[in-house]
């Protein structure tokens, strides 16, 4: 997936995945707002933490802005409730963060996005995409997501 694109329609529920309390979760969703979205391999959750503490930071209003946290469960080793355990950990300290679960790798293959990794993906209010990084962000890049996200709100 290439900046300027919107991403396929996702959904994840059932075997598929979904929110932490089980109810469907759909791409669609990403719209209205500046959506970011970190999809993490479990074994990279503090990979891009700097990234998540400068978001929060920053406060944007909740009302033009949501930050999305999916979690690639089928990328590591570790048990689902070793995971829930940890997703609850995050969701503390990020309450405003929605949670979601993909159980299969969906948005690995249907976005063509990292596996096994974390990665940032930022998307306008019509779910375009406008920033998006596989991997570690840098200090610098932490600084261009943000100023994209205040350009888009």
């Amino acid at each position: 997936m290439e900046l300027g694109e919107i991403p396929p329609k996702v959904e994840l529920r059932e075997k598929l995945g979904g929110r932490l309390d089980g109810t469907p979760w759909s791409s669609e969703e990403l719209q209205g707002k500046v959506h970011v979205v970190f999809y993490v391999d479990p074994d990279e959750k503090d990979t891009n933490n700097e990234a998540s503490d400068a978001l929060n930071r920053e406060k944007f209003p909740g009302d033009k802005f949501q930050s999305v946290g999916v979690i690639n469960m089928a990328a590591t080793w570790m048990p689902n409730f070793a995971i829930s355990s940890s997703i609850k950990d995050k969701q503390k300290r990020y309450p405003k963060t929605t949670y979601v679960r993909d159980y299969k790798k969906t948005l690995v293959n249907a976005w063509k996005i990292a596996d096994d990794s974390s990665n940032i993906l930022a998307f306008d209010k019509n779910g375009t995409l406008i920033f998006r990084k596989d991997g570690k962000l840098t200090a610098e890049e932490i600084q261009t997501l943000i100023k994209v996200i205040r350009d888009y709100l």
